[in-house]
């Protein structure tokens, strides 16, 4: 017997809480298909805090490396982790974060490409992929990229002091309040790498 007073009637239009949207194109997209489970674990955070953020402040997500680890994301796979949804872009760093003692410390900022700002469309830069091949390449190229030592330590010889040198570098790390790593958006040295270094890695 149908319980007259849960029984559903007509189509349902409306979810009863919150809720993350996504296209079945994004989710049937070479992009996607490549993620890592801490790739799937980043873009889900950033939706939560969207979420928490009302819908709104897309682009301007402030999301530590804290929130991350306590959503379940091993630390040492974060930066890594949020080094690949860039370059399979699904998001893009819009502020890096900023190291230092508690009272200056500063998170990254990050925007979803699949979802509007208050100014903007989405830009769904994930689409520029078109085979999983490429997005498998990019994936891993954006995952094994690491951070070169800014310069030497200084070493003593016969009581001599040596001076430091210093090599110029491009680093490819994403900053957190923790590190001093330097976060590249969708725009940047970070895509031009793992998105542009592929002649499949774009439309």
């Amino acid at each position: 017997m149908i319980d007259k007073g849960r029984a559903r009637k007509g189509k349902r239009t409306t979810i009863s809480g919150q809720f993350a949207w996504r296209l079945i194109e994004m989710e049937e997209s070479p992009a996607y298909r490549a993620l890592s489970l801490s790739g799937h674990r980043i873009l889900a955070r950033l939706e939560i805090e969207l979420g928490h953020h009302g819908g709104n402040d897309n682009g301007k997500l402030p999301t530590t490396y804290d929130d991350f680890e306590e959503y379940g994301i091993h630390r040492h796979a974060i930066a890594p982790a949020i080094r690949e949804v860039v370059a399979l872009g699904f998001v893009e760093i819009t502020q890096a974060g900023r190291a230092g003692n508690a009272q200056w410390r500063q998170s990254n900022k990050f925007r979803l490409t699949y979802r509007p700002t208050d100014l903007t469309e989405p830009t769904n830069d994930w689409r520029e992929i078109e085979t999983v091949e490429a997005a498998e390449l990019l994936a891993r190229a954006a995952r094994q990229a690491f951070e070169k030592p800014s310069s030497k330590k200084q070493k003593s010889s016969g009581g001599k002091r040596q001076n430091s040198v210093r090599k110029p570098h491009h680093k490819t790390g994403i900053t957190s309040a923790e590190t001093a790593t330097t976060g590249h958006s969708a725009e940047t040295a970070t895509t031009s790498i793992f998105r542009g270094g592929s002649s499949h890695a774009r439309a």
